[in-house]
């Protein structure tokens, strides 16, 4: 029993996401590990073929398009390395901007990234946006704002070193928001519960670390581990992982295992991914660590299945529940198997770029597009390689690849991509 359950778990995890297919409401999509159910998407495409249609972008960013039915919403900075935030929603259809919001000033440039990173969030009635600059707002889907909170003004400035860009996460009436620093600050690190509805704070834990200099920065997004009937929020940073009560944030359980080693510039940038009741934590390249659900207390023994080494740095990793398929920031990729962590292939090397944007897994197929390029490998899912497809936009990426509804939304600094047609 306890060997099937994984299989068992993973597979209403995808029939959820069939049935949610249509759309992508966060930043992981509709089973909220990069995975979706859509089928006979486009595989071949060029800058004048197979392109629906693509919207101009006034910069660069790292968050990912938000699609729920026939809206897109996009968070924006007005100028790469200065200028204003927006939340713009977008036609699906025809690619138009319907509305654009202002969200704050002040946006900044931080090594590669800006203060749009963290992605949007919709439940198909609101939306919510958190910049990096801490002030998160709720709109509905006319435009109209709900409710704005500045998070930096409510518990202290942020203190990572090369900026906030964590993305919330959406569960039933709940964002959870992590906000874990230390490289410019001294003030603890923390998890936020808010009411979708109305904003408030529905608990705040801090969230210990004996990381030093670097090391308690996370840029990571959480994950929701659902098992046994209990619903738990998993955060990585911090030299460790972390199991929350969903309800209260109470931390249930630790994992030590994320820096073995001590290294004081240890920041964790890929987030957790869970997989049936496995839980995939990558850290800063070494070690990646699965885990087990189920403990409580310190399980950083008791819990661990397996650990690689030659983990990524930023793409998130992702899973068809067999094999768990890493690419590595200079493009190399690895198979693992889920259960052991074996390597099924790899080294294989994809076409060479940076890759920042993390792997999506649709229709049997895993799309990652790479960073100075904006190149989208298609290779097939399963164990043994093969590359169906390198597809160029000859602009820099760093956002992660949407599916919804038939096509691919895929962002560069110059534009907004709809690849393939719609189904209807």
């Amino acid at each position: 029993m306890n060997r099937t359950l994984p299989a068992i778990c993973f597979s209403v995890a995808i029939a959820t996401a069939t049935v949610l297919a249509e759309n992508w409401p966060q930043w992981r999509g509709p089973s909220l590990n990069g995975v979706s159910g859509e089928s006979a998407l486009p595989v071949k495409w060029t800058t004048s073929e197979g392109i629906a249609w693509k919207l101009p972008m006034p910069s660069l960013s790292g968050s990912t398009p938000i699609v729920w039915g026939e809206r897109i919403f996009l968070s924006v900075a007005t100028a790469s390395k200065s200028g204003a935030l927006e939340l713009w929603a977008v036609d699906r259809n025809g690619g138009q901007v319907v509305w654009k919001r202002p969200i704050a000033g002040g946006n900044n440039y931080q090594q590669k990234q800006n203060m749009s990173s963290p992605s949007p969030v919709t439940d198909g009635q609101s939306v919510w946006i958190m910049t990096g600059v801490g002030v998160l707002k709720a709109f509905d889907f006319s435009g109209r704002e709900i409710w704005m909170r500045d998070i930096q003004r409510d518990y202290g400035r942020f203190g990572l070193n090369w900026g906030y860009a964590s993305s919330p996460l959406l569960h039933l009436n709940t964002l959870y928001i992590q906000v874990l620093h230390g490289m410019k600050t001294d003030d603890p690190s923390y998890l936020l519960g808010i009411d979708k509805a109305t904003g408030r704070t529905l608990w705040r834990v801090e969230r210990p670390t004996h990381a030093r200099n670097e090391s308690p920065d996370s840029y990571t997004t959480p994950a929701l581990l659902q098992y046994a009937g209990k619903t738990e929020i998993v955060v990585t940073g911090g030299d460790a992982v972390t199991g929350h009560d969903a309800s209260t944030g109470q931390e249930l359980w630790r994992a030590e295992v994320l820096n073995p080693t001590g290294d004081s510039a240890h920041r964790i940038v890929a987030s957790p991914i869970v997989v049936g009741d496995m839980i995939i934590a990558p850290s800063r390249n070494n070690p990646l660590v699965a885990l087990r659900s189920g403990g409580r207390g310190d399980v950083s023994r008791s819990h661990v299945v397996w650990k690689f080494s030659r983990g990524p740095d930023v793409p998130t990793p992702v899973s068809d529940g067999t094999y768990v398929y890493v690419v590595t920031d200079n493009g190399v990729l690895y198979c693992l198997d889920l259960k052991t962590g074996a390597i099924v292939y790899g080294p294989t090397r994809l076409p060479n770029d940076n890759y920042s944007a993390s792997p999506v897994l649709a229709d049997g197929k895993i799309y990652v597009t790479s960073e100075n390029r904006g190149m989208t490998s298609v290779f097939r899912a399963g164990p043994t390689f093969e590359l169906l497809a390198a597809n160029t936009f000859d602009d820099y990426c760093l956002s992660s690849p949407a599916v919804s509804d038939g096509q691919i939304f895929i962002r560069t600094t110059t534009h907004l991509w709809a690849i393939g047609q719609r189904r209807r």
